[in-house]
């Protein structure tokens, strides 16, 4: 399991507050065995905000997720914090992703400085 492609931190446009703003930022998950993985009680957190969330899903061989910010309508390869606010640090942040036992299985970091 890993993070991967991203994440887009930084919204593209003017950070707005809409719906759409948030939702441009986003962390693909993959898992990258062949089996399925019960995501249930894992988290996506970033180091830098503190903002966390919790998976309510199964994840299955070689698919992905996309965590978006916002709101929205949870399908197979898109799932919503749905917050109002911005999760990610736009210039740098870690996204750790631990499992349901707190450990950390990924981390992606970005600095764009």
């Amino acid at each position: 399991m890993r993070t991967e492609r991203g994440p887009q931190a930084d919204s593209l446009g003017r950070d707005d507050g809409s719906n759409r703003s948030p939702n441009a930022e986003w962390v693909t998950v993959k898992n990258t065995g062949r089996h399925a993985v019960n995501l249930t009680g894992w988290t996506l957190t970033s180091r830098r905000t503190h903002v966390a969330y919790r998976f309510h899903l199964c994840l299955g061989g070689h698919r992905q997720v996309r965590v978006h910010v916002g709101r929205g309508l949870d399908t197979m390869r898109d799932v919503y914090q749905n917050r109002r606010t911005y999760a990610w640090d736009n210039y740098r942040d870690t996204a750790t992703l631990p499992n349901d036992h707190r450990l950390v299985v990924d981390t992606k970091h970005w600095n764009r400085r």
